[in-house]
């Protein structure tokens, strides 16, 4: 099970230290994680991850040349349409990139959720990933009911997100031994992992890692 710790801001650097699949730096302005330094060198097997909320094209493919992202979440109401531009504008510019971007759009849950919307995201997007509805487009602190995911009726890997914590370890381990969770690709977690906003606790991530990695 892959792992992507999101909101980085303040500490990138001791949180790929410890070997995360992928690291999300926000580039929404309104957001209390909005990232706008320099990242600094990564190991190489640690994707980037932008996540932007209903930005333009040109703003996003400046920022993947900018930062050399691995990949952009769209967390706002960009349309199949949107994805697709995105991609063919990346593919057109790319040039001095070494990589496919890899696009993951957003959908958020609460106590139900209409699955038909995936399908015009089917062949354009290379992930889903589900995380929490509420009052802002992520980094809510509490999770969605994940038996909504028993519905699943796509083959696309998915990462899995909502306010993930520590105390969730064992909840984790017993929605990954239930087969709605077959096409779950990685665990997304945020805001319980934190000290401030942007801000990591690296031992409870650590700890969390373990266990994940255990199952």
């Amino acid at each position: 099970m892959k792992l992507k710790v999101c909101g980085m801001k303040y500490n990138p650097e001791e949180v790929a230290a410890m070997q995360p699949d992928y690291l999300g730096f926000i580039f929404w302005e309104s957001s209390s994680r909005f990232f706008d330094g320099e990242i600094p060198t990564l190991p190489v097997e640690i994707n980037k991850i932008g996540v932007f909320v209903d930005a333009s094209i040109d703003t996003i493919l400046e920022k993947i040349k900018k930062y050399k992202l691995n990949a952009v979440q769209l967390h706002g109401k960009e349309s199949p349409k949107y994805c697709k531009s995105l991609r063919y504008s990346y593919n057109t510019l790319k040039q001095d990139q070494i990589f496919d971007l890899k696009i993951i759009k957003v959908f958020s849950i609460k106590d139900e959720f209409d699955f038909s919307i995936l399908q015009p995201y089917e062949e354009i997007c290379d992930y889903f990933l589900f995380d929490t509805k509420g009052k802002l487009p992520g980094g809510n602190g509490y999770t969605f009911d994940w038996s909504v995911l028993k519905n699943y009726p796509s083959t696309k890997p998915y990462f899995l997100s909502g306010g993930i914590g520590l105390d969730n370890s064992k909840q984790i381990e017993e929605f990954l031994g239930r087969p709605e969770s077959k096409y779950c690709y990685a665990i997304d977690v945020n805001s319980m992992f934190e000290e401030a906003p942007g801000l990591k606790n690296i031992e409870d991530l650590k700890e969390f890692k373990k266990k994940l990695t255990d199952n």
